[in-house]
């Protein structure tokens, strides 16, 4: 049983951390589940004071993950077409199978998001898909950050519980 959580926690941690940087998947909370399923092992003590902490961490990740990005495309004069437009970008950056593509991805997708549906200029929509694009930046990294720290988490107390998991 002990090995199902273990397996089951570290495969939801990755997951997390490739999460991080999809939009599709919420990277900070896969991976706070996967640190659930590490603590749902028999073995290895309960902690509600960690598992509250890592997961108020967690939930405010996920609401600053939507917030950042709009900060940055409002700091540099940009509109909401501006952030779906990153978004979209980063989807499509993704797919498409183009150096990069993750990093051309959200800037193509704002610049074209202000110029199509908000009619920005050239200067306008270029200025706002660099703040928006800078806003994705800082979140993804937050993220990731936040998704490496609970893996470290993670592999301490496996490293801490070695002999009666194992």
């Amino acid at each position: 049983m002990e090995i199902l959580f273990l397996v089951l926690g570290f495969i939801l941690i990755l997951v997390g951390i490739i999460g991080s940087f999809l939009p599709v998947l919420p990277g900070v909370p896969v991976s706070w589940l996967g640190l659930i399923a590490l603590y749902l092992t028999p073995a290895i003590t309960f902690d509600w004071t960690f598992i509250i902490i890592t997961g108020i961490v967690a939930i405010v990740l996920y609401i600053l993950d939507y917030i950042i990005p709009a900060i940055g495309t409002k700091k540099y004069g940009g509109s909401k077409a501006g952030v779906y437009g990153t978004m979209v970008g980063l989807i499509v950056g993704i797919i498409v199978p183009i150096p990069l593509g993750i990093l051309w991805g959200p800037f193509l997708g704002a610049f074209i998001g202000e110029t199509a549906f908000n009619n920005s200029t050239g200067d306008t929509a270029l200025k706002a898909a660099f703040g928006s694009f800078i806003g994705f930046l800082a979140s993804t990294f937050v993220k990731f950050m936040a998704t490496l720290i609970y893996l470290g988490l993670f592999i301490y107390k496996v490293i801490e519980y070695r002999e009666v998991l194992f």
